[in-house]
């Protein structure tokens, strides 16, 4: 018999759905303006879009029940947070702008931070199936 995990299918369908919002964001904040057009493009095309694919595809395995999605889902995550939160220092640091793009990126840092160790629990490696 199969554990029951809390927050499984919840947290599957936010990130599955987060993933395919996220593209056109990213698209938003690479037209949104002068301040750091540079860094944005180059966040955006290196690890935006890669990482917001990946989650795509691994949030699709988890609602697969696939083990693999979990493994991919570390990545995605992994991904996110080596962007998000150097980028959200750098911009509260040189633009202190807390309530815009600077404060959204330290927020989506810190959920990705939060998912990552709720998937980092071995019994979700144990209790689904291949």
């Amino acid at each position: 018999m199969r554990e029951r995990l809390l927050g499984y299918w919840a947290l599957s369908w936010v990130g599955l759905i987060s993933n395919i919002i996220a593209l056109p964001i990213i698209a938003l904040i690479i037209s949104y303006g002068p301040p750091l057009k540079v860094a944005n493009i180059t966040l955006a095309i290196s690890l935006g879009w890669p990482a917001a694919i990946v989650g795509i595809v691994s949030s699709a395995a988890l609602l697969a029940e696939r083990k693999w999605g979990v493994t991919l889902t570390l990545v995605s995550l992994s991904m996110v947070i080596s962007g998000t939160g150097p980028y959200s220092v750098v911009r509260l640091i040189t633009l202190q702008d807390i309530f815009g793009i600077g404060g959204f990126t330290l927020l989506i840092t810190l959920l990705s931070t939060l998912a990552l160790l709720y998937w980092c629990n071995p019994k979700h490696r144990r209790s689904i199936r291949l």
